[in-house]
């Protein structure tokens, strides 16, 4: 007469595949935490270029052609910003490019924005 049951055989088998599924899981919640990290950078680094170019708009800033670079504090966050203003075809315009990178990754920019400051009308009297 044969006892109902698994044999030990079949427990270790059922137990490797509970691993292997585990250990996917694992690694899927990692990458994923990953992306979140990297999505949230990116976002800051959209927010903190929106930034800059909006209070440069703000300021009426008619700058003159220059590259600067600069070190910025955002969102408990440190970003290297680079700024580069260049002339356009127009007089009364000014390109300004700004690329944000993560100042422990310089390498590699987060967001590059593009925008266009027009030379403020003086006042009349």
């Amino acid at each position: 007469m044969r006892q109902a049951g698994f044999t030990l055989l079949e427990v270790l088998v059922a137990l490797a595949i509970v691993a292997i599924g585990l250990t996917a899981a694992l690694r899927a919640t990692g990458v994923g935490t990953e992306g979140v990290g990297e999505y949230r950078d990116h976002l800051l680094a959209l927010w903190l270029a929106q930034n800059i170019v909006a209070e440069r708009s703000a300021r009426q800033d008619w700058p003159a052609p220059d590259i600067t670079s600069s070190e910025e504090d955002y969102a408990n966050q440190r970003f290297l910003v680079k700024q580069e203003v260049k002339t356009t075809p127009n007089p009364r315009f000014r390109r300004i490019d700004v690329s944000v990178s993560r100042l422990d990754d310089t390498g590699r920019v987060l967001r590059h924005s593009v925008a266009f400051l027009t030379q403020p009308i003086p006042n009349s009297p």
